[in-house]
């Protein structure tokens, strides 16, 4: 639950109030602000000496367009014989990656978005994009291993967010709104609390509030007390989302006395028109709305512009801040440099086994410490409670562990050199949790191996923001598998979309882990079974189709994605 001191330091302003602005405009100093100086009169400007400095200065004018235009036309040629690596799948273009010649930050600077220049940043430049895809080049790979790397065909789907006329028309009243503001208090892990920050802008568009930076409340597993600047670039959240929404930092000081009632009580699914009955009047009548347990809560199956908008949210305002980016794809480079690799989130941290109700596969011992905490804490428990373990692990409500992951990537034609990155946090049982996995796949690493020079060392003990390292360098890999779905591999299944249909592979382990089981057919026979169980469950463009389960982060065609336009890159 968020403390009072977290509350408290989120909702005060530390910059002059807006009122503060307003006594400011009518005071005399705003006329000496903003008043252009006037031009000083009675000057001789037609003299003989004025004449002639006129001249030499269109001479020298003349001189240095002629050499701007030489330049130009040298440089011109020059580029155009450079070349350029780009995957086929994806909209974007990306500049060759050299060892030698690109350093960490500017590949940073290279995949960053929009300069701070312009008061509208474009879509195509605020969208966060990871490094381009391999591809397989060598010939002397086998079948089975140019398949895995085989990117899926994107069948000309792009990112399309051309919100309605309608939209953008209301968007003039409700960008400028300053009476009544929203504030959201976001809980659970990084990608649980990027889906409540979304919904949060997509509710104060629905009851046409502004915005509060939305605040992130303390994790009672993980201890981090990160705010939403620690993890994301607030000016860059605030400008992109400047024409849905009014985004402020904190509430204005007319507000602070405001009676703040927090609503945490709202049930699943609720639609836009639940969202205005139950809210629209109060927030008129006290100013301020404070929502907290969003996760959920609010429908997956929106108006179109409301889709688009959490497309937008997801895909281009939140951005991770400049450290965690810099950082993020610094390790990315690190994998990337060496050739293509996979990212997999294995879901094999304590608390993922407590919850789920299944057990570790590391025998008695470390099973029955996850039964005693599960006994003494049943809080905690999100697994059915009327299954047992087999019966849960046959449903696939369980993580894959490292040995059944490392037989599922052998059998889909893995190569034993392939380079794998380990996403999510300390396994429980540790070495010993990874030792089936490294077995097959010596190559595998971890944020904390490729770190140097204690990089990690100021987010020790921040879960958010290591998480958010995750999720950088997991978009760049070739391959992305996830052990147990969650918001986690939501996020980046939708992600991996939108930036051009990158490999994702999603394990049906409800279908598969009957054949994990049976001893009696051969491993030529399993590597069949898993290549057909999972052919089209590879990242190819699937319709989120309005089903109840899908929501458009993870599915965003159609709404955020079409065919036979030219899209927003």
């Amino acid at each position: 639950m968020a403390t009072a001191r977290n509350m408290k330091s989120s909702f005060i302003t530390e910059n002059p109030s807006p009122f503060f602005h307003y006594l400011l405009s009518l005071s005399p100093l705003a006329s000496l602000v903003n008043s252009p100086k006037k031009s000083p009169r009675n000057h001789k400007l037609c003299t003989p000496q004025n004449l002639s400095l006129y001249f030499l200065s269109l001479i020298l004018s003349f001189t240095f367009l002629g050499f701007s235009i030489l330049s130009f036309l040298f440089v011109s040629q020059a580029s155009s014989s450079s070349c350029h690596l780009s995957s086929p799948s994806s909209p974007f273009s990306f500049p060759s990656l050299k060892s030698s010649e690109y350093s960490p930050i500017n590949l940073v600077s290279l995949l960053s978005t929009t300069s701070d220049d312009e008061d509208e940043p474009k879509l195509s430049n605020s969208v966060m994009v990871p490094l381009p895809v391999h591809g397989v080049v060598r010939n002397n790979v086998s079948e089975e291993e140019r398949e895995f790397w085989e990117q899926p065909d994107g069948l000309g789907y792009k990112p399309c967010l051309d919100f309605s006329i309608g939209y953008r028309k209301a968007s003039l009243k409700i960008s400028k709104e300053k009476r009544r503001f929203l504030v959201v208090v976001a809980s659970g892990g990084l990608n649980q609390q990027r889906n409540q920050i979304v919904d949060a802008v997509v509710i104060a568009r629905i009851i046409g509030a502004a915005l509060v930076v939305p605040v992130l409340q303390v994790n009672l597993i993980w201890g981090d007390e990160s705010e939403f600047s620690d993890i994301f670039d607030v000016k860059h959240f605030k400008r992109t989302l400047q024409a849905d929404v009014r985004v402020v930092s904190s509430l204005p000081s007319t507000h602070l006395m405001s009676r703040q009632t927090i609503e945490n009580k709202i049930p699943y699914d609720v639609s836009p028109l639940w969202i205005r009955n139950r809210f629209f009047r109060q927030l008129n009548e006290e100013g301020v709305l404070v929502l907290k347990g969003l996760d959920s809560k609010l429908s997956k199956n929106l108006p179109y512009d409301l889709q688009k908008l959490r497309c937008k949210v997801a895909f281009h305002a939140l951005r991770y801040a400049a450290p965690i980016r810099e950082l993020g794809y610094r390790l990315a480079r690190r994998m990337w440099i060496e050739g293509p690799f996979i990212a997999l989130h294995l879901r094999l941290e304590k608390d993922v086994w407590v919850r789920t109700g299944c057990l570790t596969g590391l025998g008695t011992e470390h099973d029955d410490i996850i039964t005693k905490v599960r006994e003494s804490q049943p809080e905690y428990l999100t697994g059915r409670l009327n299954m047992t373990y087999t019966q849960r692990r046959l449903a696939g409500l369980c993580p894959l562990n490292a040995l059944e992951m490392a037989r599922l990537l052998k059998a889909l034609g893995a190569p034993g050199s392939a380079r794998i990155y380990i996403a999510g946090g300390e396994p429980f049982g540790r070495n010993k949790a990874l030792q089936p996995l490294v077995a097959e796949f010596p190559n595998v690493v971890t944020k904390e191996k490729l770190a140097q020079n204690g990089e990690l060392s100021q987010y020790i003990n921040k879960s958010s923001a290591l998480a958010a390292i995750d999720y950088i360098v997991s978009l760049s890999s070739d391959v992305f598998v996830p052990s147990h779905g969650g918001n986690m591999g939501r996020a980046m299944q939708g992600h991996r979309a939108y930036v051009g249909h990158r490999k994702y592979i999603k394990p049906n382990k409800r279908s598969m882990l009957p054949f994990f089981d049976d001893t009696s057919i051969s491993d030529a026979e399993f590597r069949s079974i898993m290549r057909n169980l999972h052919s089209k469950s590879q990242g190819q463009p699937e319709m989120r189709a309005n089903r109840r389960d899908r929501d458009v982060i993870a599915y965003p065609i159609p709404e955020c994605m079409c065919k036979h336009k030219t899209g927003i890159f």
